[in-house]
């Protein structure tokens, strides 16, 4: 198997830690050990640092399933982070030759995998002026006879937008007449702006697997866990599977990850990342106004990213290289995305405070933008 070069990752391994201003990081900002013991109301001083249950613990499983109609246990198999989870079912499902179907854009993690393996891929593209929706038909026409898989996330990365109701229909519906699986990344679910979760795609159709973590709602990506969820005989499979990669979860953030999903402990999370996420959207959305020239601008309703659309006489490598390189500010360019004239700003962080890296893109904003009026 020989993977493409994950082009964002390598992006942001680069120069995530060694800018001033850091916008590309798409969760709500991290909480302390000490802020999710004093919450959750335990000391996790006296945990066996050795090898735990390899699929996660029961009580890590029974409360990952609860957040899944119809799920159980034995549903669940704990991973290293949603991208683990990613990996396991791409290994499993696909096969040089099969044909894989993948909304986007999306996190390309899924796209590089499907190539890798050697999969016949075909796109399908969200579109901006249907609020980040595909257009109908284009779902059932791409998932024809012979599609092995359907990969979406839900919400997306990187717009911010979960599917609509008539898109997850038609998704089901094509993918259960060509026999084809779903695959569905829920790991922004909880982070809806509204407080309504958004509905996931476990339990539509036999054959869907859903992965997520604690990763970005929930303000923990230094525990590195994550899950999938999947039908009973095959979560064995992909178990099995995990002995070949990460063997086990780390029995520390096993036990920290079931506190932090207990439902009390749960709620608060949630609801301490919303309230980040919608005081600094209305900071976001000021300021997209004040560029509203050169922006256009659909403001997220999930998650702690926000996707730019820009008219400007420059790519949007060139235009982040330039940010990174005058301004020390890092963004995600879209060609990352396979879209470009197109920027990622993450928003859910308040350490350092958002204002200062978006003045500093403002200062680029406004050259860039005299440049095209000269």
């Amino acid at each position: 198997m020989k993977q493409p070069t994950f082009v964002m990752e390598r992006w942001q391994s680069h120069h995530e830690n060694a800018v001033d201003y850091n916008l590309a990081e798409s969760g709500v900002q991290p909480i302390t050990l000490a802020e999710l013991t004093e919450l959750a109301r335990i000391d996790p001083a006296d945990t066996l640092l050795g090898y735990g249950h390899t699929d996660g613990s029961p009580l890590l499983r029974e409360r990952i399933a609860a957040m899944y109609r119809g799920a159980s246990a034995a549903n669940v198999v704990a991973t290293v982070g949603s991208a683990e989870a990613n990996f396991l079912a791409m290994w499993r499902l696909v096969e040089p030759g099969d044909r894989v179907v993948i909304v986007r854009p999306t996190y390309e993690q899924t796209t590089g995998l499907a190539i890798g393996l050697g999969a016949h891929l075909e796109s399908v593209w969200l579109e901006e002026e249907r609020d980040w929706q595909p257009e109908p038909g284009s779902v059932s026409a791409a998932i024809r006879p012979g599609t092995r898989l359907v990969v979406v996330t839900h919400p997306n990365n990187p717009t911010g937008h979960p599917l609509g109701e008539a898109a997850v229909e038609e998704i089901v519906g094509a993918a259960e007449a060509a026999g084809a699986w779903i695959l569905s990344d829920e790991v922004y679910a909880g982070g809806e702006l509204s407080g309504e979760p958004t509905p996931s795609l476990w339990s539509r159709t036999a054959r869907v697997l859903v992965s997520a973590s604690l990763s970005k709602a929930y303000g923990l990506p230094g525990l590195r866990l994550g899950w999938l969820v999947a039908p009973e005989e095959f979560r064995e499979e992909l178990w099995a599977r995990k002995d070949y990669t990460t063997i086990a979860p780390s029995p520390l953030s096993d036990r920290l990850g079931a506190a932090a999903l207990e439902r009390s402990v749960q709620a608060a999370l949630l609801e301490r990342g919303r309230r980040i996420l919608r005081g600094n959207l209305a900071i976001l959305r000021d300021w997209a106004q004040e560029h509203a020239d050169v922006l256009t601008f659909r403001p997220p309703t999930a998650g702690a990213i926000a996707f730019f659309r820009y008219d400007l006489p420059i790519g949007s490598s060139e235009l982040a290289e330039r940010l990174l390189a005058e301004h020390s500010v890092l963004i995600v360019p879209g060609d990352q995305f396979g879209m470009d004239r197109h920027l990622r700003i993450g928003y859910g962080y308040t350490d350092p405070a958002l204002e200062p890296g978006l003045e500093r893109l403002s200062g680029l904003l406004r050259s860039l933008a005299t440049v095209r009026a000269g």
